[in-house]
């Protein structure tokens, strides 16, 4: 583990009614890395990535026990201005959801609702981001064209670029090319494996080909419980467990 870890996870249980959906998790997440949580599906991954970004707040349902650092700050005990904890992430789902407007409204998005009015300073952002994301050439002659005419893989590169217009520390991405086909999927892994030498990355997948390819750092979850994590050269060469050595065998 480098230096101080942007997040860390003290104990976190999270219950739905009698059901434990994760069980006394400890983990701690480097600055600047791509850290990628794997395991199969329904194990977990998705609920401790919501727990990041407190979007575990939305189901009433779910209780929440533990601690979670965030840049030292435990988000737990964040009362208000939930929107400030969230702002340090970027989301990206399984499916990209753009906004129904054009393509430069998209990601102007997050600007205009942080209150920012300089046309400048929002063209130059979008800009940015647009190419950022490897999408410019491919849309800077119809920005304000309808996203939704975009293909399912510019679309998850424009919401990528949205995510990072708001300034974010953080990308959490919650199997992000499952909807994409071959080439898009290359192409979004591509672009976090530029993304972070200025951002923290991390990705929940399943697919164990995905994790070799990304991972700096790699944290297997099954049941609800972390059951190994370390560097990837540690995880899928030497692993200390007979539930990870079947599941790297298995192939997934």
């Amino acid at each position: 583990m480098s230096a101080t870890p942007i997040i860390k996870i003290s104990n976190l249980h999270v219950h739905h009614g009698e059901r434990t959906l994760l069980n006394r998790i400890n983990l701690e997440i480097p600055r600047n890395k791509i850290t990628v949580i794997l395991g199969p599906s329904g194990c977990g991954k998705t609920t401790l990535l919501k727990s990041l970004n407190r979007l575990t707040d939305l189901h009433k349902e779910l209780k929440l026990q533990g601690k979670i650092f965030i840049d030292g700050e435990d988000i737990l005990q964040v009362k208000e201005d939930l929107t400030r904890v969230r702002q340090k992430m970027g989301l990206l789902s399984q499916r990209p959801f753009p906004l129904p407007m054009s393509i430069y409204k998209n990601v102007a998005f997050g600007l205009k609702i942080n209150g920012v009015k300089d046309k400048a300073l929002v063209e130059e952002t979008v800009t940015r981001h647009l190419r950022e994301v490897g999408l410019w050439d491919e849309v800077k002659d119809r920005l304000h064209a309808p996203a939704a005419r975009l293909s399912i893989g510019q679309q998850q590169r424009l919401c990528l670029a949205r995510g990072l217009a708001v300034g974010p520390e953080i990308i959490l991405a919650d199997e992000p090319t499952s909807a994409l086909d071959p080439v898009s999927s290359r192409k979004i892994e591509q672009k976090f494996l530029e993304l972070k030498e200025h951002y923290t990355v991390i990705v929940v997948t399943h697919i164990l080909r995905q994790a070799k390819r990304l991972a700096d750092h790699v944290i297997f979850m099954y049941f609800g419980e972390v059951i190994e994590q370390g560097p990837p050269e540690q995880l899928f060469e030497s692993p200390r467990t007979d539930i990870l050595k079947e599941y790297l065998q298995v192939g997934h």
